[in-house]
């Protein structure tokens, strides 16, 4: 990947639907406050939908100037994902592996109506 581009980190986990609210309020406080803290990170989202039969998915995305600022989070295999102690108390599965994208256009507006 190009050091000048924008790298898009996703990772996705399962949970309880029950149990959204507090697993988002956790996620807040764990990963996204640590993406937020390491330098090169540009920002984040968290997304969720329910799947049915009382499951649910979360997501979150990141955006990274460089594969090195992922590292700084991730540490030294940044492909891997990376969970909290908590994690097993919400996680239905633990994927072992996030996705990067090279982001090639963007256009996002979330401030405006």
């Amino acid at each position: 990947m190009s050091e000048s581009q924008v790298i898009l980190r996703k990772w996705s986990g399962r949970i309880r639907t029950a149990d959204e609210e507090a697993y988002a309020a956790y996620i807040v406080k764990t990963g996204l406050k640590d993406y937020s803290e390491t330098p090169g990170n540009l920002g984040c989202q968290m997304l969720m939908r329910t799947l049915g039969d009382g499951v649910s998915e979360i997501t979150t995305l990141s955006w990274w100037r460089h594969m090195d600022a992922i590292r700084a989070f991730a540490g030294p295999q940044p492909e891997r994902a990376v969970y909290y102690p908590e994690d097993d108390r919400f996680l239905l599965d633990r994927l072992e592996f996030v996705e990067h994208h090279r982001v090639i256009a963007s256009d996002v507006r979330l401030g405006e109506a």
